[in-house]
């Protein structure tokens, strides 16, 4: 075992083998999903820090110098400028990209891990990530669901005051609350634009109440967010 943990030319195939292999399978999720990173992201992000901890562990062995961990080290906190780019914010102040920008920082630092030869720490990591991208995704929408808080996007008919709406609201027994004008209505000549957070009632579903908001007086168009 300790001969594939020592950097010669076999070793270095397979972890840079191994990389493609891992990022790859994460990646896919993310591709499948039609993702900002997807599946030839991760394969590049995953084997660039490999090759990066091969390089770091050559040099400090080849060379009797220098820290093992310092190119790694630089890996991590480099992966941030990649992770942000994935990341937006919509008009609706929506913010997407981020579980994206959290598997690239992962698939790097299962790429660190091979590169130096951890294959164990790497590839039960790897497969632990991928199973909260792939397998955990159904439970976080159950979580939000079932949240006793509803964020809502809300186009409203000039016509229907925020007064109005909001009486009606608590007519049917919906809360209201962090109401937030969208300052950007220009193309919105019928109505004005809004965010608000509802908090429902117990006996309430998810679900209900969306479709009790979207039916009442006024509303153009609602959107969850």
């Amino acid at each position: 075992m300790n001969t594939i943990r020592e950097l010669t030319i076999y070793s270095m195939i397979l972890r840079l083998f191994l990389s493609l292999l891992l990022g790859g399978v994460l990646g896919m999720e993310r591709g499948l999903k039609n993702r900002p990173a997807g599946f030839r992201t991760y394969i590049l992000v995953c084997m660039g820090a490999c090759m990066v901890m091969i390089t770091n562990q050559y040099v400090y062995q080849a060379y009797d110098a220098g820290d093992p961990v310092r190119m790694a080290a630089q890996v991590i906190s480099g992966i941030g400028f990649l992770g942000a780019g994935t990341i937006i914010v919509t008009s609706k102040n929506q913010v997407k990209g981020l579980t994206t920008a959290a598997g690239l920082w992962a698939s790097a630092c299962a790429g660190l891990a091979l590169g130096i030869g951890l294959y164990e720490v790497a590839l039960v990591g790897g497969l632990l990530i991928f199973s909260v991208l792939m397998l955990l995704h159904k439970w976080d929408y159950m979580v939000r669901v079932n949240a006793k808080v509803v964020d809502l996007y809300i186009e409203l008919d000039k016509n229907v005051s925020i007064g109005v709406f909001i009486r009606n609201l608590r007519y049917l027994n919906i809360e209201p609350s962090n109401i937030q004008m969208e300052h950007d209505t220009a193309e919105l000549d019928s109505g004005i634009a809004f965010l608000i957070t509802l908090k429902r009632e117990q006996k309430r579903s998810h679900d209900e109440i969306i479709r009790v908001v979207r039916r009442m007086e006024g509303v153009i168009y609602l959107e969850e967010l």
